[in-house]
């Protein structure tokens, strides 16, 4: 019988640039919301339509004519 070693390689050290880089990138883009995002969120509210009331014209006097001439 015979017996088979599987050699796995180590995880390779040093490779702290990309999670500077993350961790950088999330500083970012949390600032960019916080600055941007937060103001647009608070301006989504309900609209403000300012509809302008009809104008209705009546005359002073009104000359209902109800007797009928013969």
């Amino acid at each position: 019988m015979t017996t088979t070693y599987v050699n796995t390689p180590a995880p390779a050290s040093g490779n702290n640039g990309s999670l500077i880089i993350s961790i950088f990138a999330i500083i970012i883009f949390s600032f960019l919301f916080i600055y941007f995002g937060i103001p647009a969120i608070r301006n989504l509210g309900t609209p403000q339509i300012n509809v302008p009331a009809p104008v209705i014209n009546l005359p002073d006097k009104v000359d209902v004519n109800v007797q009928q001439a013969p």
